[in-house]
C-alpha cells in the first residue's frame, strides 16, 4: 500500500528534491563543458593535468542527471529497491565529489606552474599560429591589458630585432603599435600576464567549491529523506 501521512509529505520533498539535482545534473555538465572550452581555447591551457577537473565535472554532473531521475520515477511510485538503489548511489556520488575536490586543492597547487608553461608554450606559438589562435592571444592580452607571460620582454622572439610585440600589448592599440616598443611603458603593458590568469582561475574555482558545496548538502538531505521514505515504505509492507 502507499505511503501515508507525514511520509506523503516526505515522497514529495523527495521528487522535489530528485529534481534540485536534476537540474545540478545539468548545471554541473555545462560548467564542465565551459571550463573544458575555457582552459583549452580561450585560455590555450593544453597541459593534460588541467583537463581532469571539468571532465570530472562533467561526468559527475551526467550520473547525478540520471540518478536524479531514477530518483524521481523511485519517488513517486514508492518503490523501495528504487529509492534504496538511488540512495547508494547517491552515496557513491558524494565519494566521487569529495575526490573531486582533492583532485581540485591538488590542481590549485600547480596551477601557478601550469599557466606558466602554457602560457610560454603560446608565446613560443604565436608567430607561426593559426589566424585564430592569433586573435585568440591577442584577445586575452587586451582584455586584461597585459604582455607575455611574466613581462614585455618575454616576447623577444617575436621579431629579429628582439624588441618588437603584437600590438595587442600596446596601452592604445593601432597598427604597429608594438613595433620597436617593447620596453616602452608609455606605450606597451610590461607586466605579463600569468599574476592575471591564476587569479582569474582561482576566483572560479572557489565559485565551484561553493557549489559543490551547496549541491552536497542537496544530496546528504536527498539521502535523509530517501532513508526516511524507505522506512515508511517498509513499514507499510511489515503491516500488510
Amino acid at each position: 500500500m502507499g505511503v501515508e501521512g507525514g511520509m506523503k509529505c516526505v515522497k514529495f520533498l523527495l521528487f522535489f528534491f530528485n529534481f534540485i539535482f536534476w537540474l545540478c545534473g545539468l548545471a554541473l555538465i555545462i560548467i564542465g563543458i565551459m571550463v573544458q572550452m575555457s582552459l583549452h581555447s580561450t585560455f590555450m591551457i593544453r597541459d593534460a593535468s588541467a583537463s581532469g577537473a571539468p571532465i570530472l565535472l562533467i561526468g559527475v554532473g551526467v550520473v547525478i542527471f540520471f540518478i536524479a531521475f531514477f530518483g524521481c520515477c523511485g519517488a513517486w511510485k514508492e518503490n523501495y529497491c528504487m529509492i534504496t538503489t538511488f540512495a547508494v548511489l547517491l552515496s557513491l556520488v558524494i565519494i566521487a565529489e569529495i575526490a573531486a575536490a582533492i583532485a581540485g586543492y591538488v590542481f590549485r597547487n600547480k596551477l601557478s606552474t601550469i599557466v606558466q608553461d602554457s602560457l610560454t608554450d603560446t608565446i613560443n606559438s604565436y608567430k607561426n599560429g593559426t589566424k585564430e589562435f592569433k586573435a585568440s592571444v591577442d584577445k586575452m592580452q587586451e582584455s586584461w591589458k597585459c604582455c607575455g607571460v611574466n613581462s614585455s620582454t618575454d616576447w623577444k622572439f617575436f621579431s629579429t630585432e628582439g624588441n618588437t610585440v603584437p600590438d595587442s600589448c600596446c596601452l592604445n592599440v593601432t597598427t604597429n603599435c608594438g613595433k620597436g616598443a617593447m620596453t616602452d611603458g608609455s606605450k606597451v603593458y610590461q607586466k605579463g600576464c600569468h599574476d592575471a590568469m591564476v587569479a582569474y582561475l582561482k576566483e572560479n574555482i572557489q565559485w565551484v567549491i561553493v557549489a559543490a558545496l551547496v549541491i552536497a548538502f542537496l544530496q546528504i538531505m536527498g539521502i535523509v529523506f530517501a532513508c526516511l521514505l524507505m522506512r515508511g515504505i517498509r513499514s507499510g509492507y511489515e503491516v500488510m
